[in-house]
Parts: C-alpha cells; structure tokens; sequence
C-alpha cells in the first residue's frame, strides 16, 4: 500500500510540473510573439496619453463643456436630479459617471477633461483590436493605433469634457465585439456587444447607427456549406442579435425613470429634418455639409490621412472585400446621413467616425504595391499631425 501510494504521489508531482513546464512554454512562446508588438502598443499608449494630458486646461472652457460639468455638480449634490439633462434632452452617462468624480477634485475642468482622456484611451485600445481582429496583421493594429494616438482630429476632442470621446469610445467597442459575435456565434460575447451598444445609446443619440449597422458584420460571418446548416447559421445570428439589442435597449429604457425622457424625441427634433427633407431638399444641405466635413478631415485628419484612407480602399477592396465594405460603411453612411438630415453639424458630431476612418487608412500598408509611396506619404502625415498637435498643445 506505501509503495501505490508513493508511486501515485510521484505520478501527481509529475504531471503537475509537466502541466508547469506546458504552461511556461506557452506563454513563453506567446511573448516571443508578441514581444515587439507588446512594447510598441504600450509605446503608442503612453504617447497618447501623454498627447492628451499635457496642459490640458490650457483650452478656455467650451459652453458645452461648462453645462455638462455643472449637471454633474448637481447630480451628485442632489439625488433627486439625477436624470437632470433630460430636461434639456440629452442622455446622462456622462454626467453620471462625472458626478462621482467632480466633488473629489478641486478642479472641475481638470477631472471633467480628464475623464475624456481615458474615454480616448479605451477607444485607442479598441482600434488595436478590431483592426488586428479583421485583418490578422499586427503591423495594421500597431499604426492605426498610432494614427489615432496623433491625429490633432481625435486629440482635440479627447482633451474635451464632452460626451462625443465617451460615444466613441462605445462606438468601436460595438462593432468589435459585434464581429466577435458574428465570428464565434458565441452569447457571451453577444452579450458583452449588448452593454456596449446600451452605454452608448445612454451616451447620445446617434449611437443609433451603431444599432442600425450593427448586421453589417453578419457579412464577416463564415456561413457553413449546406442549405440547412446556413438556415441554422443565420437563425444563430438572428437570436444572438436579439439578445444585443434587448440589453442594449433595456439599459435604454432606465432612462423612462426620469420624468423628462419625452425630451429626448422633442429635443431631437430641434436638430434634425424629417424624412421628407430628402425628397423636398436632397442636396441641400447635403453637399455643403459634405464639404465642410471633407475640409474638417482635411484640416484635423490631417490632409494626407484621406489619401491613405482612400488607398486603403482600393487595395483591400479584393484581398479584404468584406472587412472593408463594413469598415466604409460604418465611416461614411453616418457621414451621409447627418449631412443630409441635421440642422446644425460641426466637427464634433462626426467623430465616432474617426477610429473606423484611422483603421481604413492604415489598411493601406496590408498591400505590396506602392509601399514606398505609401511610406513617404505616411512620413509626412506623421510630420504635419505633429505639427499642429504642437499647436493644440501650446497655443490653440
């Protein structure tokens, strides 16, 4: 009996140091992988919070900026006003997720920035892993990370107190667990994709588009051959879809506890056409606003950003035909629609486009030809994005 005894004793520690040295080799082999991308990635992770960061009261307060901070002031002072910005129409999570902070800090503006700096931090991580999860390439993963970290576009608004960095933030989480889901058919991550859309519909109004386009990444699901095996395949979507959209549109409807929710229709109005605008008036003010859009791009991209994204386009459009086709859609159908159907558009309404816009412009280093150029034309976008990034920082 002591020798079965010794012998299963001498059996369990070996197998528990074989499992050891399985999992040492493992996660050695992971590092070896991994390695250079690790240090980059957190390389462009501080550059960019470093980016954000630095001065970051410098900008004089925006309007905006102050009713979002002292909403939050008041929130937290009074239980009761906690669905405060209804009354004006617009969601809370912003505020609510300000409010715990602002009393802690002598500093409102500085904490409510600073909350926008780590919103553009989630978003920075979110690029890294929707692009390497769409095109497998670390290399694309690493620079549109490092085109957002530097884009004066995302920087300028990431160092705002304003819910656009928040919805952002939600918008590429959306579509990155949304192509999990679509990938794994899995209910966890379904679920996961219904809290992110839900935090985003809490954030403001057009994270619509996210509930809207989020069947487009139905098209980067891998349908089985068979015709009842397909038939299955797309009821799995539908039911996984289902269960997104009653999280996201449940934690929505929290929102009917205040007693201003009707505000948010009423107040919507004031911003937007109906939907006869498009047969009365269809380019009207649909081109203008394309324009001013292209020239904000152009200005705060900057410049040279469009042209890779639009060369991303052309050289994926074969070899990433469905990862492209969603990626341009969730950039530019938002783009259309709001140029067609607001009453007033700036800059900041646009930018939960911005990490889909970065990640079709790193795209472009995916194909063979014309690399050189497209270094040389990446070289000077780094140069003029830091250039005016300089100016954002010192003297705006």
């Amino acid at each position: 009996m002591r020798y079965w005894g010794n012998t299963k004793y001498k059996l369990k520690t070996q197998m528990s140091k074989l499992k050891t040295t399985t999992q040492n080799s493992k996660l050695n082999k992971y590092w070896r992988e991994w390695k250079k991308t690790i240090i980059l990635g957190v390389g462009i992770f501080i550059l960019a919070f470093f980016l954000r960061f630095y001065n970051l009261t410098s900008l004089p307060i925006f309007g905006d900026e102050a009713i979002y901070i002292r909403w939050a002031q008041v929130m937290g002072a009074e239980p009761g006003l906690r669905f405060l910005p209804l009354s004006d129409g617009k969601q809370p999570l912003f505020m609510w997720v300000l409010m715990f902070l602002v009393r802690r800090f002598s500093d409102p503006l500085l904490i409510g920035r600073l909350t926008s700096v780590f919103y553009g931090m989630g978003t920075l991580l979110g690029i890294f892993l929707l692009t390497y999860n769409l095109f497998k390439n670390k290399k694309a993963a690493l620079i549109a990370s490092f085109i957002y970290a530097i884009s004066p576009y995302s920087l300028f608004f990431d160092r705002m107190a304003l819910v656009d960095c928040l919805l952002a933030m939600f918008g590429v989480w959306t579509l990155f667990l949304g192509v999990v889901t679509a990938r794994t058919l899995k209910l966890d991550f379904a679920m996961l994709t219904g809290f992110a859309l839900g935090g985003a519909l809490l954030t403001k109004s057009p994270a619509s588009f996210f509930a809207i386009l989020l069947p487009t990444t139905w098209l980067l699901s891998s349908l089985p051959k068979g015709g009842r095996k397909r038939i299955n395949h797309f009821v799995r979507l539908i039911l996984l879809l289902l269960v997104t959209y009653l999280i996201a549109y449940g934690m929505y409807n929290i929102l009917r506890l205040g007693e201003s929710f009707h505000m948010l229709a009423l107040r919507n109005q004031d911003y937007i056409y109906s939907i006869n605008h498009a047969i009365s008036s269809p380019f009207d003010p649909l081109i203008p606003f394309l324009r001013r859009s292209f020239e904000w791009f152009w200005l705060l991209g900057p410049s040279v950003l469009i042209v890779l994204v639009l060369t991303g386009i052309w050289i994926n459009l074969k070899k990433f035909r469905k990862e492209t086709l969603v990626l341009s859609l969730w950039t530019f159908l938002p783009i259309i629609v709001s140029a067609e159907f607001a009453k007033v558009f700036t800059a900041r309404y646009i930018t939960f486009v911005v990490p889909s816009f970065v990640i079709l412009a790193a795209t472009a280093f995916l194909g063979s030809k014309y690399r050189n150029i497209i270094t040389v034309v990446f070289i000077f976008y780094i140069l003029h994005a830091l250039w005016i990034d300089n100016f954002i920082l010192t003297d705006v």
